[in-house]
């Protein structure tokens, strides 16, 4: 089963240190709703949360970091939505899961998109690590393979299923996404169904 808590390290914390993070999340999210979240720099949230940026830096590496704090939660949700919907419908045909499941994905990015696209974008510039490398790529790459391998069969004849999967996360992430809704102007709905069509047919 698909457990969305297995991606994050949970620590307990001292009451002033939990008291630290809730005041630099609410002065981030200030601050991003008022200005976006590329505008915004770590030192400013530090100014707004009225601490010192060193406090800062111990706590989040960068506002990829951060921004993945800031939707933890929401993402242990999708994960946990993904893995209920898998577990409860294993009868249902292959190719109506997996289009349920990129359904859910798809609303997910809808709803958090420009903090999505901060955890992306600090996660490939400032950690020396490629994006693939991130829990939650991993994570849901594990599920598309899967789903992919149901439909196509564990050893594709013309695709391998690692690289479909690869593909399919590159055309979701939120340059590739954004891309479409804002400059090819295609709703969510279309996208699902453009996508659903293109890693979706008879081999």
């Amino acid at each position: 089963m698909v457990n969305g808590e297995e991606i994050f390290h949970t620590r307990t914390e001292r009451r002033d240190a939990a008291e630290n993070r809730q005041r630099i999340l609410d002065a981030a999210l200030r601050l991003f709703e008022q200005n976006g979240v590329e505008q915004v720099s770590m030192n400013q949230i530090a100014t707004e949360a009225q601490i010192g940026p060193g406090t800062l830096y111990r706590r989040y590496k960068n506002k990829g970091e951060l921004c993945l704090d800031l939707i933890k939660d929401n993402v242990v949700l999708l994960f946990d939505d993904m893995g209920d919907y898998l577990e409860k419908n294993l009868n249902e045909s292959s190719t109506i899961r997996f289009k349920t499941v990129l359904n859910l994905f798809i609303r997910f990015r809808e709803n958090k998109a420009r903090l999505l696209r901060g955890v992306e974008d600090s996660t490939s510039t400032n950690s020396g690590k490629p994006l693939t490398m991130s829990p939650i790529y991993n994570k849901l790459h594990h599920i598309f393979l899967n789903l992919f391998e149901e439909i196509y069969g564990a050893e594709s004849s013309k695709v391998n299923n690692v690289f479909r999967a690869d593909m399919l996360l590159q055309a979701l992430r939120s340059d590739s996404y954004l891309f479409q809704r804002e400059v090819r102007g295609f709703s969510p709905e279309m996208i699902l169904e453009q996508i659903y069509s293109v890693f979706i047919s008879n081999e």
